[in-house]
């Protein structure tokens, strides 16, 4: 190419007849001949196929992209969905189900958990959906039942074994709804709060640390306000999950969501390592 050229109308550059003048560059005026020009359709050719093969490269990593981040979400969810139903049964009802994160039941008649004191008699055949944790951990659910009987019940239980559990939640008693405790060590004791009017649902979260557990309540999972305080053995794995009991009544229908259970770091472990830094 001639590039500083002002003006050409015909003539000879070098070998090359010229032919037209066909742009202008930001020198000036350019010429090319028939076989540069061939070379430059050519050029232009493969720039743009070049081109389209990167716009196509882009548009196939994003692609490649967002399947990637939907197959992640997906498996979250199938996690979410999965860790529910790897959970298992004691004193499975005859009516149950999980759909969306969330486990529904008919709660077996004349079931509970007590163990002697007060009424004298024990009882250990309610419904129980629960997974196995050792060490320190946070649970926490959204409890919604169709309460009906005197003493019908539902919410969180952590057992050891049939003597020593506690089970938290909403008891609805003489016509009142309660937040209720039960711990069991060898023998029952219960607590309430009873509610001045009823609610839709109840969250109830119990956090674990050494030798306790601590009950909370909330009506929005945001404000939590602490219900009851327990001793619980430590070093010793525990059943965690969902209860319902219909000591008195015909059934019910409860349905539980958003169950989880958060590990938490076992705080003489953390209390050594901070005595004990590199």
């Amino acid at each position: 190419m001639a590039h500083g050229v002002k003006w050409l109308s015909g003539g000879v550059i070098g070998k090359y007849p010229m032919r037209r003048v066909i742009g202008r560059s930001k020198i000036g005026l350019h010429a090319v001949s028939v076989d540069e020009r061939t070379k430059l359709d050519t050029w232009t050719a493969s720039k743009d196929f070049f081109l389209s093969g990167l716009k196509f490269n882009r548009n196939i990593n994003k692609m490649r992209t967002v399947f990637y981040l939907a197959a992640a979400l997906i498996s979250i969810q199938v996690g979410m969905a999965q860790s529910l139903e790897k959970m298992q049964w004691f004193n499975e009802p005859e009516q149950w189900k999980i759909e969306n994160k969330s486990l529904s039941m008919f709660v077996t008649p004349q079931s509970d958990y007590w163990r002697i004191s007060h009424y004298g008699f024990t009882v250990d055949d309610a419904p129980f959906y629960y997974t196995t944790y050792g060490g320190e951990f946070e649970v926490k659910v959204k409890v919604t039942g169709d309460y009906q009987a005197r003493f019908d019940q539902a919410g969180l239980m952590l057992r050891i074994d049939h003597e020593n559990y506690i089970k938290a939640g909403i008891e609805f008693v003489d016509g009142k709804f309660n937040l209720s405790t039960v711990v069991t060590h060898k023998t029952s004791d219960w607590s309430v709060i009873t509610l001045e009017k009823p609610v839709p649902y109840v969250w109830i979260k119990a956090v674990r640390r050494l030798d306790a557990v601590e009950i909370f309540y909330s009506f929005d999972d945001q404000t939590y306000t602490l219900m009851r305080n327990a001793w619980l053995q430590d070093h010793t794995p525990v059943q965690v999950g969902l209860m319902a009991a219909c000591p008195d009544g015909k059934g019910f229908n409860v349905t539980f969501e958003n169950f989880r259970v958060k590990h938490l770091p076992d705080q003489r472990r953390l209390e050594w390592l901070k005595q004990n830094a590199e």
